[in-house]
């Protein structure tokens, strides 16, 4: 019965997975965005981690896990005669291998840290029941990439721990080797493994040889790793001779941004509690409770626990940092029997609400918008407001032919006169178009049957229903029902051409 609901469970993740939904905009900005560019040739935006005079963001790792399945998808396209590859291609092949990494190495991770059959089960099944699973997991976030790194450091420091009469090479190697991809990839990523590495401090002492071996794997993996990055800000080979003077090391100016609470303020600041009072149960929701009154205080249980308290030190802290924690802390958990069918309805209820928003309507129009956008013509400029910030390198190509205006939230009336500005006349060639979600009522006025005087003309041209902006929310001027009723009554993302009478 288990292995059918599992099954099911899988087929769920793979739905989510190829639903083009968008949670957050460094799924796009911190690794597609900038590989399909190194890969595909694609005029790419890049944010200022990595335009910045001391860049935190490490291109290692982006090859390491998108770049050669794109490489190969490349070889595959081209060499069957399509053509250079679609970026909705490139999109999808990206969701499909996050699915993959997550079904074969996530679950499989979990198989291992966990020897008992029944609490097994019910932790893969926790897992695979988990909307972040479904949604997070298979999105191309580098905190997704993290969990994988964490529960597998996790396997291997077990296996390391429960076996000192071997050296272990194998897996003291690739222990070395995931963790300088761990660091490169987040410096979050020691954090969930500080408790869990003073387990292996025994068999160092007994079997010395793993010592060499670490070093040997971490210190190779960390030249490779800072040599790509070199090459990569400075444009040129980096030798020898200059190295020490030459050398990016992205994790520390990661670190060194991080620790000056002046660079957090710029991306918000929170209180030391935000990631247990509130972010934590935004992804596990009715498991709270359970990790105080029924889990097993076992080494997954203190790594995620461990984790969340040391990144607390952090003030700036959002949900999606805790990814890495979830799958520790549902393994751990055990679900009692008395009241266990009402704890499961509150589990299943919760997840698909939170995976519906998370996974199919949360910004869902905004990939399919950027498509389709793509194969159009004659369009000179296109202007985004009250969305996510658009992935440019999804306009096939397109990006040096196409100005992306990003607005964000900005004022409507500031947003109408930027317009008037930009705007061709009717009878031009090249025209300007403006990507808007339905729910913003104040185009009501420019769009509707009576609407007031204007210089500029808005004509509906596309228009996907599966979209949801949280950013158009506005619950102090409209009020908590009537801003649900219209955000959600008025779900979509429409496409509006602009021209100016003349």
């Amino acid at each position: 019965m288990w292995r059918r609901l599992y099954l099911c469970l899988v087929l769920v993740r793979l739905y989510f997975a190829l639903s083009p939904s968008y949670i957050h905009p460094d799924e796009h900005f911190q690794g597609p965005e900038i590989i399909a560019g190194e890969v595909f040739g694609y005029p790419s935006y890049k944010t200022w981690e990595f335009t910045s005079s001391q860049p935190i963001r490490s291109i290692f790792p982006f090859w390491l896990i998108y770049g050669w399945p794109l490489t190969v998808l490349k070889w595959i396209w081209e060499g069957l005669g399509y053509g250079p590859v679609p970026p909705s291609i490139a999109f999808y092949t990206l969701r499909l291998l996050m699915f993959l990494l997550s079904f074969i190495l996530g679950d499989w991770a979990i198989h291992e840290l966990i020897p008992a059959i029944n609490q097994r089960r019910t932790a893969i099944i926790l897992v695979a029941s988990s909307y972040v699973t479904w949604t997070f997991q298979t999105h191309t976030f580098s905190n997704s990439i993290e969990t994988l790194v964490v529960l597998w450091s996790l396997v291997l420091i077990i296996r390391l721990r429960d076996n000192i009469q071997d050296t272990q090479a194998s897996a003291s190697g690739v222990l070395a080797f995931l963790g300088v991809l761990g660091v490169f990839n987040r410096i979050t990523f020691p954090a969930f493994l500080v408790i869990p590495l003073a387990q292996i401090v025994p068999g160092l002492y007994y079997k010395p040889l793993r010592i060499p071996v670490m070093l040997f794997v971490g210190l190779f993996t960390l030249a490779v790793a800072i040599t790509m990055d070199t090459e990569y800000y400075s444009g040129r080979r980096p030798h020898l001779r200059g190295f020490h003077n030459d050398a990016v090391i992205t994790p520390w100016n990661n670190l060194v941004y991080n620790a000056d609470e002046s660079n957090l303020a710029k991306h918000g600041l929170h209180p030391f509690w935000q990631h247990f009072v509130a972010n934590l149960p935004q992804l596990i929701g009715p498991a709270i409770p359970l990790l105080f009154f029924s889990s097993t205080k076992n080494t997954l249980f203190w790594s995620g626990v461990g984790g969340i308290a040391i990144i607390s030190a952090f003030r700036h802290q959002e949900p999606r940092f805790l990814l890495p924690a979830v799958p520790l802390l549902l393994s751990s958990i055990k679900v009692p029997r008395r009241g266990a069918r009402w704890w499961a309805g509150l589990w299943v209820l919760f997840n698909v609400l939170a995976g519906t928003l998370f996974g199919v309507y949360h910004q869902g129009g905004a990939v399919p918008s950027q498509t389709w956008i793509s194969q159009q013509h004659n369009i000179e400029s296109v202007v985004w407001w009250k969305t996510y910030s658009p992935p440019r390198w999804l306009l096939d190509g397109k990006n040096h032919e196409v100005t992306t205006t990003d607005l964000m939230g900005m004022p409507g009336q500031h947003m109408i006169a930027q317009l008037e500005e930009s705007a061709a006349c009717e009878s031009a060639a090249n025209g300007t178009l403006l990507v808007a979600p339905s729910s913003a009522t104040f185009l009501d006025a420019f769009t509707g049957d009576a609407t007031q005087h204007s210089e500029i003309v808005f004509t509906r041209q596309w228009q996907y229903s599966r979209h949801i902006g949280l950013d158009d929310l506005d619950f102090g001027d409209d009020g908590v029902w009537p801003t649900l009723q219209r955000v959600i009554g008025r779900r979509g993302l429409t496409i509006w051409r602009v021209s100016r009478q003349c």
